[in-house]
């Protein structure tokens, strides 16, 4: 497992419990989005009415189940996690929507990969609380209906543009969230230090913080990698010299970059002149996907500076040249145009 993939695994399964923020003022950025949802909640709770259906977009790791979670406790109302993959029958979404209650939040992870006769199904549920199940096959086969509590469905996705048109004109509101500031990244680490009962000066808590890819789960899970290495190494505290020990031990370097992104970028360099290259052609030097490519490597890559996105294909910026020590092309502008 690559340390700074976002992906969420069963490890960080237990660590996101203890460090999960419970309420907005705990959850540190994204203040256009919590300040929009404080709005939501407090309309919603005047009227006495479940929030709207909310569709929360963005690289994975950026908190989108944590928001669910704060929405559930901020309304005082139940909550049901869920993923798209796992809803593989319309028995398994009625046998999920009947056990809710009303203004209960279900919550559902990777919606982008719901199957499309599940999402037609959803639609009534969403617009009218009706549940419309077909009993039997052929000629004998009739239409039940059944009424559903008035719930929230909060749908996460990192890939909205895979969401079907009718499914996604369903959510009253939608918000994307972008990748996290580098002072919000302190910040949040700072959080996880207290709760951890880690002892990190502030110089350190900024070299993590710079290697963390602007997300939180990263960043989490390195400074969990940094204070086992202290404690092996006997240090009560952690300071900046064994912050970049341990990271580099781990083959991180200061911008958050593994051996796989290095190795990327260096294929784009080397064997392709700079490029452009085509995903495909990219997926077989370097091994990987072509959707492990584009989920995984490419956003940081891209919000970085470092790798351009062209129909064309892909390039390697004026940045990753300076940053990799490679001499940059003199026909390097011209493959620009």
């Amino acid at each position: 497992m690559r340390l700074t993939d976002p992906q969420s695994t069963n490890e960080d399964q237990g660590l996101d419990q203890t460090l999960r923020p419970k309420t907005f003022k705990e959850y540190l950025g994204q203040e256009k989005t919590k300040e929009n949802l404080r709005i939501l909640i407090g309309a919603a709770k005047k009227r006495q009415e479940p929030v709207e259906h909310i569709l929360l977009s963005g690289a994975s790791g950026l908190g989108k189940t944590t928001l669910a979670h704060i929405l559930a406790y901020e309304m005082g109302v139940g909550l049901k996690v869920t993923s798209g993959p796992a809803i593989e029958r319309v028995g398994d979404l009625g046998s999920i929507l009947t056990n809710l209650s009303d203004g209960d939040i279900l919550f559902i992870d990777e919606a982008h990969r719901l199957n499309k006769l599940i999402e037609e199904v959803f639609y009534p549920a969403m617009e009218d609380f009706k549940l419309d199940i077909v009993i039997g096959k052929g000629p004998s086969a009739r239409t039940l209906q059944l009424d559903l509590p008035r719930f929230t469905l909060v749908a996460a996705t990192t890939r909205p543009g895979l969401l079907s048109t009718p499914l996604r004109s369903r959510f009253g509101v939608s918000f994307r969230l972008d990748f996290y500031q580098t002072p919000d990244m302190e910040k949040i680490i700072e959080r996880s230090a207290k709760i951890l009962r880690v002892d990190i000066l502030p110089e350190a808590t900024k070299i993590i913080a710079q290697c963390s890819r602007f997300t939180p789960r990263v960043a989490n899970r390195l400074l969990k990698r940094v204070r086992d290495f202290a404690q092996v190494k006997n240090s009560g505290q952690i300071d900046e010299l064994l912050a970049k020990e341990a990271l580099a031990m781990l083959e991180i370097d200061e911008l958050g970059l593994e051996p796989i992104d290095r190795q990327i970028l260096k294929i784009i360099i080397e064997k392709f002149d700079g490029g452009p290259v085509g995903l495909q052609t990219l997926a077989a030097a370097t091994c990987e996907e072509e959707d492990t490519i584009t989920d995984v490597y490419e956003p940081y890559l891209m919000q970085i500076g470092f790798l351009i996105r062209s129909p064309r294909g892909r390039m390697a910026s004026r940045e990753a040249y300076a940053h990799l020590n490679q001499k940059l092309p003199q026909d390097y502008q011209k493959k620009l145009i």
